[in-house]
């Protein structure tokens, strides 16, 4: 009798931390997805119906492509415990030399591969130095982060390059009519391109297989065999080339160029989406699905402050607060990792 009161005694306390563990497992397994349609709704309801319209969905789409692009680049980065935090001016370095290139006669069909070539080649020495100096990821891109401003803006003397003739500017401003009031912007279906291929490279490659185990333990990585020199390399040239394809973007949408502040705080809204989207700061855990989710959490927050009337100071104040949950909801996430 006493054996099978102890026996009931000692149920409540592991259901409930099964319940714990389920809950747990449920809040990573749907991230910041409910967020993102309590938001939308939410922002429907005060900005007088007006937020979840085609056209403004449309809009969104488009708000949300460039961040995402850098954010996929980002997340490989994030994924091996590194930082790349010279996103941004590696956009607007390759924005201006795309725009330069286009304004060459004759040679106006290199823009495209000029914006890339410029993100890769910043890419590549952030990883050589990360890789192979072994500088830490944070003071090598913060480095690059100031130098690769500078650069930017003594190509184009600090002046806004244009081009009324661009020719990859549909990239920007034209799209695939679903309705009479809901496009899905060119911008939009790259971004979603780029998605999908860094979900196959991370998730059915051995090189993604190699990115997790190095975010997860880089010793024992190296002790396995794994040339993390080699993978380090790759994840920020990757990233460059989508800093790179992100300036494309910029370019095609604005007909411009300028390397004063063209891509200001891109970096902040990429690592922000990253981590919103589940992705930890200490590596080896995250996907780049919830990266996405990540980007459109942040877009529908900008599109819907300005739709309810929030002033500019705010939208700053509250996009920081977010930061802030973000990185607490990271270590809600992976309490371990911390300890």
């Amino acid at each position: 009798m006493s054996n099978s009161l102890t026996s009931t005694a000692s149920v409540p306390p592991v259901a409930r931390h099964d319940a714990r563990s389920s809950a747990r497992s449920l809040f990573q397994a749907a991230g910041m997805l409910p967020a993102l349609i309590l938001l939308a709704l939410g922002f429907h309801f005060l900005g007088g119906h007006r937020f979840l319209t085609g056209a403004n969905l449309s809009i969104i789409a488009q708000q949300a492509s460039i961040n995402t692009v850098l954010a996929s680049g980002m997340t490989f980065v994030i994924l091996t415990g590194g930082i790349d935090l010279s996103v941004g001016s590696i956009l607007a370095f390759a924005a201006m030399c795309g725009l330069i290139v286009s304004l060459m006669p004759g040679l106006a069909w290199l823009a495209i591969p000029a914006c890339l070539g410029a993100g890769l080649l910043i890419g590549l020495f952030n990883g050589a130095l990360i890789a192979g100096v072994r500088i830490p990821p944070f003071i090598v891109t913060l480095g690059t982060l100031t130098a690769v401003r500078g650069l930017a803006r003594l190509m184009g003397n600090d002046r806004t390059i244009f081009n009324a003739d661009l020719s990859f500017a549909w990239i920007g401003n034209d799209g695939i009519a679903v309705t009479s009031t809901f496009t899905i912007p060119w911008l939009a279906v790259i971004a979603l391109a780029v998605v999908v291929a860094s979900w196959f490279i991370l998730r059915r490659t051995v090189l993604g297989v190699h990115i997790y185990a190095i975010g997860g333990n880089p010793a024992a990585a190296r002790l396995s065999g794994i040339r993390v020199g080699a993978v380090l390399m790759f994840v920020y040239a990757a990233s460059g080339v989508l800093a790179g394809l992100g300036a494309v973007m910029s370019s095609a949408r604005l007909y411009a160029a300028n390397g004063l502040q063209l891509g200001q705080s891109y970096e902040l809204d990429a690592i922000a989406a990253v981590i919103l989207g589940g992705t930890s700061f200490v590596g080896g855990i995250g996907s780049i699905w919830g990266t996405l989710v990540g980007a459109l959490l942040i877009a529908v927050l900008s599109n819907g402050l300005i739709l309810v009337g929030v002033s500019d100071i705010w939208q700053f104040i509250v996009k920081g607060l977010v930061i802030i949950v973000a990185v607490a909801l990271d270590r809600f996430r992976a309490p371990t990792a911390r300890t």
